[in-house]
């Protein structure tokens, strides 16, 4: 039985630390799927869209990494994709609390699907979306916080 996993996020934009993520992630599970959560009312950096787009033109090589923009409840997405985990990474203490209260949640709600929960490398570990989106906002180059050959511009 093939072992897919949802990687569900914002990626407003796809940093370093998400690319060690899914780079790891494969090394345990057969296929996994970018889970770009939609939410109408948030503005992003990039439109849903180019995050797909981007997303796609980083993996656009490998068949067993596919891209994929949803809005209902991570778990009721799973179930659609045919998806029994859950994908998350973890840079921090702050990160844990919050997963693992997502995990209980998700447990509760659709106990057939897994969390599984990744430590992001220390060498990528605080390179948020967040932390990018402000840097660019000062006006500086962000390329060495996202995954090489991306160049943001082409997704504005």
């Amino acid at each position: 039985m093939e072992k897919t996993a949802l990687f569900p996020g914002s990626f407003d934009p796809f940093t370093l630390g998400h690319q060690a993520i899914v780079e790891n992630g494969l090394k345990i599970f057969d296929r996994i799927v970018v889970g770009i959560g939609s939410n109408s009312e948030k503005n992003g950096l990039l439109t849903v869209e180019n995050r797909k787009r981007l997303i796609e033109d980083l993996y656009g090589a490998d068949d067993r990494v596919t891209v994929a923009v949803y809005s209902e409840l991570t778990g009721e997405f799973c179930r659609q994709i045919g998806a029994n985990f859950l994908l998350r990474g973890m840079r921090n203490t702050v990160d844990y609390e919050y997963e693992r209260n997502m995990m209980v949640v998700n447990q509760m709600l659709f106990p057939e699907i897994t969390t599984v929960m990744l430590f992001t490398p220390p060498d990528v570990a605080d390179i948020s979306s967040s932390t990018v989106r402000e840097v660019l906002a000062f006006g500086r180059s962000v390329a060495e916080f996202l995954p090489r050959g991306i160049e943001l511009e082409n997704y504005l």
